[in-house]
């Protein structure tokens, strides 16, 4: 590469999933540059190997004028370590949120750095930010970073539509940070022989969609005698998911294990006969690609890249919406399918092929040179 140092840049990377999708970058940028900078909010510098950590101290707590406050000031700080690596980096990737930090992405190309902005979900569709106030300005703060950025990375043809940037089609690469460990993420236990038991696995939040699911299982279970269900993760709608389960006459029938680590996470996935994913919001799911490793199929919402990879009774299963009944009807369907095993091995074979560490990592190079 021309250039021999890289930085990303992130609002913050305090989340399980976060810390996850920025190893991954970062061990992919690592593999291609002499230095890799991260520049974002509460990082915790051990988790990363071979990578220069600039970690902002961030308090969001208070009210709305206080928290746009406190996040302006947020973006100085990032500006300022920009311009303060302003002689070793010229290529800046802004990852997780990366469309909120309109000020860092002007720095960046008033220093005149390349700047890419890395997609990877659509905020401003999930439910908490129905409020038009929120939702205008995310669109705002979205349009000025895809305005003043070099290149605008998605994961996929279809997340240019489903992140509403059709406008920016022009701009827009194909890329994406993931790669899995197939020594780990293995189809262990074959599909016939594993228990009746469904399951979701994620954050136990509002845009996983994941309190449809709970409805859901009253249904599912009622048709299916012999099935049981797993709601694996954490978050604020644990409570009313609990609640959910015991109105519905199924706490008996669902585990409830809480997080599950990454160490766990393929004997889980090597367990349950369908992973249910009824996402309003996704990028591209790392739980969806490990669990068809593991040769388990999925059945999930049509957002973000996930078409991408799940081709309706080819590699997987897709339902319209999540709502609780169309939830509940392509369950039924997708256990009801003669040709789940099939199915099953087929999403393996995808996804094997396609998210090795190598392979990533050579698409990322092809990305780069195309800027230089």
């Amino acid at each position: 590469m021309a250039s021999k140092s890289v930085g990303i840049m992130i609002p913050d990377a305090g989340g399980k999933g976060s810390n996850i999708f920025l190893s991954n970058l970062s061990a992919i940028q690592a593999s291609i540059f002499e230095k890799t900078h991260v520049v974002g909010r509460d990082i915790e510098s051990s988790r990363y190997i071979n990578v220069y950590v600039h970690s902002v101290a961030h308090n969001d707590g208070g009210g709305i004028i206080s928290r746009l406050i406190k996040y302006a000031l947020l973006q100085v700080i990032m500006s300022s370590k920009m311009k303060e690596l302003s002689s070793d980096v010229d290529t800046w990737i802004f990852f997780l949120g990366g469309e909120t930090l309109p000020l860092p992405i002007l720095t960046g190309r008033l220093l005149n750095k390349k700047v890419i902005l890395l997609l990877t979900a659509s905020p401003e569709r999930e439910p908490r930010y129905e409020n038009n106030i929120c939702r205008k300005m995310l669109n705002f703060f979205k349009h000025i970073c895809c305005t003043f950025s070099t290149r605008i990375v998605v994961y996929s043809k279809n997340h240019i539509q489903f992140c509403n940037i059709e406008e920016y089609r022009h701009k827009v690469l194909i890329a994406h940070e993931h790669f899995l460990d197939f020594s780990d993420f293995a189809a262990i236990t074959p599909l016939t022989s594993r228990p009746s038991l469904i399951g979701y696995i994620g954050r136990l939040n509002e845009e996983k969609g994941v309190q449809h699911f709970a409805q859901a299982l009253p249904i599912i279970l009622d048709d299916r005698q012999n099935l049981r269900a797993l709601i694996g993760g954490d978050g604020p709608l644990k409570e009313t998911i609990v609640a959910s389960l015991k109105e519905g006459g199924v706490t008996s029938r669902v585990g409830l294990p809480g997080w599950i680590s990454r160490d766990d996470l393929p004997g889980y996935l090597n367990q349950i006969q369908l992973l249910i994913l009824p996402s309003y919001t996704e990028g591209l799911p790392n739980v969806m690609l490990e669990a068809m490793a593991c040769g388990t199929p999925v059945l999930a919402t049509p957002v973000g890249a996930i078409p991408d990879i799940i081709i309706d009774g080819k590699t997987g299963f897709i339902m319209e919406n999540n709502s609780p009944e169309c939830i509940a009807e392509n369950v039924i369907r997708a256990l009801n399918s003669p040709d789940l095993e099939r199915i099953a091995e087929d999403g393996r074979r995808f996804v094997v092929e396609n998210f090795t560490f190598e392979r990533t990592v050579e698409n990322w190079k092809k990305i780069l040179q195309s800027i230089e």
